[in-house]
């Protein structure tokens, strides 16, 4: 039968990472996955979408309609 084991460490230099666990026996195989927070955080969606070049959010289904049906006129011209 599977187990998990959840356990919190610290990263010693060199990123080293080492946990001791007594249900643990010497030569048996283990998987481990180890999550961590990146350092680097993200910008707010609304952020990215407002710096881009054209800068366009729209509030309604009806502007998105509208804009829509003026970028597909102009493609007939």
């Amino acid at each position: 039968m599977q187990k998990a084991l959840h356990l919190r460490t610290t990263v010693q230099p060199g990123g080293k990472v080492e946990f001791v666990n007594p249900e643990l026996e010497a030569g048996q195989t283990v998987d481990v996955v180890v999550l961590h927070e990146s350092s680097v955080k993200g910008r707010p969606i609304m952020e990215i979408l407002n710096g881009g070049p054209e800068r366009r959010l729209f509030e309604t289904a009806e502007e998105v309609k509208a804009y829509l049906s003026e970028e597909k006129a102009a493609w007939d011209r």
